[in-house]
């Protein structure tokens, strides 16, 4: 159990530290969006969002608003999101007792975030943008596969939950 807890650990900062990556560049990106601050956009219908305080491109995209809410801000947020809620599932993996309501309660939301997010992304996309990006669809298949996994494992979590608190009644 030792190599679970180190393993949980170091994955536990690198999926937290992609979070808050994606999490800020969502951010950056909305107000470099918003504002036009570090935003080149081109004649041919793209834009560019620059490095902060240089003009080296970072992220690029097609020039209008549908785009850039369902197609770029939307799935970087929920990349986003994605992170952080796997990251608290290695932090589950961290703790003294395995089998806690905080556990389950990490795989419920990483499941039903997995299930639902990719599929309403593409859905959106499709509806207001008009077309996704090329893949989109195998990815959101991925996720799905993903959560039902993250679902038996909450399931298996809920399971040892009820055992480890009638076994504590008992003792």
């Amino acid at each position: 159990m030792k190599n679970v807890k180190i393993i949980s650990t170091v994955l536990f900062y690198i999926t937290r530290f992609a979070a808050i990556l994606y999490l800020a560049t969502t951010f950056y990106s909305l107000v470099s969006l918003l504002t036009e601050w570090s935003l080149i956009v081109t004649e041919k219908g793209n834009f560019t969002i620059c490095f902060p305080f240089t003009e080296t491109h970072f992220l690029t995209g097609e020039n209008n608003w549908a785009y850039k809410i369902f197609n770029f801000l939307i799935p970087i947020g929920f990349y986003g999101i994605f992170f952080l809620l796997l990251s608290n599932i290695f932090n589950v993996f961290k703790q003294p007792k395995l089998f806690t309501q905080y556990g389950v309660t990490q795989l419920k939301w990483f499941y039903l975030g997995n299930i639902f997010m990719p599929s309403l992304t593409i859905l959106l996309a499709s509806i207001f943008a008009g077309e996704i990006e090329e893949g989109l669809e195998w990815v959101a298949i991925i996720h799905f596969f993903l959560g039902v996994f993250a679902y038996f494992l909450a399931a298996i979590f809920k399971q040892g939950l009820q055992l480890q608190n009638e076994q504590d009644l008992f003792i």
